[in-house]
């Protein structure tokens, strides 16, 4: 999808510049309270192997059941990323033998899955912005945990998470950046927690990455790829396609070749490592299940699927560009979560748009990461901040005044009028106050005067002192035009 070589994506080798090509299988568990085929909870904590029933567990005779929620949130994610829904799909068994794998097999979708094609946009940076293929989506089971650290002699095996329900969302080899794969990750999190089929949280494991690496000289055909296994960082995702695309490179500069592998990362050491060789076409033996039918659901069940979605990033982002006049930045910033986005719907209704995005992302926010704090826990709600806007709006206090009463709701809490009144923050708005201080001023800088009047911008100067004397509560528009007026200027 993006054909064109960027020279600023390249990566110099020791002898060439090289392009860099990064697909990803996304793993993202679905938001369900019960398992792909069992009713089995999928709480996350719980003590090992409580979590299990007889069908995870594989006990001989137990068939599987589909949750019909699991299907249903498959459906909104394919219509969030405006994919093809499948009415038909098929489930089939995926044979390898791994001791958290009760089974012998995981029940998988291969050549029928429920979701087709479809596409992401995302923003890269404020100038850049990509368009990711969705190759396909397909439901499967997660298998269990194999424990190695609780014995020098024994493994153990936690089959909590066995049986619980994947999404595998398969982009196209189009990013061409460690960058961009780290925004296409960030815009898919986001389009999930959105609809509200996925939390994405990652140190959870509820979404990991395969990441698919490849490199080759602009223009040649595409090169043979590693697949590094679930990386569970946005920031580990970044490092380990700028490791293992430079390791890739010095082998073939170096008269090698690179053999198609899995390979682990190493946050540790910044690192990818050897996990095991792997063939072009791994023998899965995939064949139907044969204990579930092919899943058929009519059109009418997608449309109605359809109607209830929530509004999603890219129609929310265009929406506050057009009703609050916000740049494409700064709304960006504004839908990368649905709460953020929320907040500030509930801050600038009925307000100045621009006013409420500035104070949400540059003090909001600002004090927000500083503290290590998201939105849903900040000490000032909308309705207060919405009240500073208001304050400031209606020049009762300054933009300076402003940040100081922010900083007490932020520490006190309390009511932003009842503040300003009870504490006499008040800006000066009296033009006699106005014209005493600032004559104040003029009497005891003469030879400033004279400066001023042959270099006008020194006026600044003279506004931040009258600003200094009456302790920031002075209007600085109504100084600047008194100073004017008294300088002739």
């Amino acid at each position: 999808m993006n054909a064109a070589v960027d020279p600023k994506k390249l990566i110099k080798g020791a002898i060439d510049d090289w392009e860099v090509i990064i697909g990803m299988e996304i793993h993202a568990q679905v938001t369900s309270k019960s398992k792909l085929f069992s009713g089995a909870s999928t709480a996350f904590g719980g003590p090992p192997n409580d979590h299990v029933s007889l069908v995870d567990a594989a006990m001989p005779g137990m068939l599987p059941v589909i949750n019909a929620e699991c299907v249903a949130q498959a459906v909104r994610t394919g219509l969030g990323l405006k994919a093809q829904i499948n009415l038909r799909s098929v489930f089939d068994r995926k044979n390898y033998f791994y001791p958290d794998l009760p089974q012998g097999y995981q029940i998988s979708q291969y050549k029928s899955p429920i979701v087709g094609e479809g596409v992401v946009t995302v923003d890269v940076t404020p100038e850049e912005t990509i368009t990711v293929g969705i190759e396909r989506l397909h439901l499967e089971q997660d298998a269990g945990k194999s424990i190695h650290d609780l014995s020098p002699t024994e493994s153990f095996v936690d089959l909590n998470r066995s049986g619980v329900a994947l999404m595998e969302i398969v982009s196209k080899p189009d990013m061409r950046s460690s960058e961009q794969a780290k925004a296409y990750v960030s815009k898919l999190r986001t389009i999930l927690r959105y609809l509200g089929t996925c939390d994405g949280d990652m140190e959870k494991g509820n979404l990991r990455a395969d990441v698919n690496v490849s490199v080759r000289r602009p223009g040649e055909p595409l090169g043979t790829r590693c697949e590094i296994k679930n990386v569970n960082s946005i920031r580990f995702i970044g490092q380990a396609i700028e490791y293992e695309a430079r390791r890739q490179i010095g082998i073939i500069e170096d008269g090698g070749k690179i053999d198609q592998e899995t390979r682990l990362f190493d946050p540790g050491r910044g690192e990818t490592r050897s996990m095991r060789s792997k063939e072009e076409a791994h023998d899965y033996r995939y064949f139907p299940d044969p204990d579930l039918l092919p899943l058929e659901v009519s059109q009418a069940y997608v449309d109605d699927l359809a109607q209830h979605l929530p509004e999603l990033p890219d129609a929310k982002k265009a929406r506050f560009i057009a009703e609050f006049g916000l740049t494409p930045y700064d709304a960006g910033v504004l839908v990368a979560e649905r709460a953020s986005a929320d907040y500030f719907e509930a801050v600038a209704a009925g307000r100045d748009g621009k006013a409420a995005a500035n104070w949400i992302i540059n003090e909001l926010f600002g004090r927000l990461n500083r503290e290590g704090k998201g939105i849903e826990d900040s000490p000032v709600s909308a309705a207060q901040l919405g009240a500073i806007v208001d304050l400031i709006g209606e020049k009762v206090i300054s933009g300076k005044i402003a940040k100081d009463l922010f900083e007490i709701v932020w520490t006190e809490g309390g009511e932003p009028r009842e503040i300003v009144e009870s504490r006499g923050m008040k800006q000066v708005t009296d033009t006699g106050a106005i014209e005493a201080a600032v004559d104040q001023i003029i009497a005891a800088n003469p030879e400033k005067v004279e400066q001023a009047k042959a270099k006008p911008t020194l006026l600044g100067w003279f506004v931040g002192q009258v600003m200094k004397a009456t302790g920031g509560k002075t209007n600085p528009q109504a100084v600047n035009e008194m100073l004017k007026q008294k300088l002739g200027i």
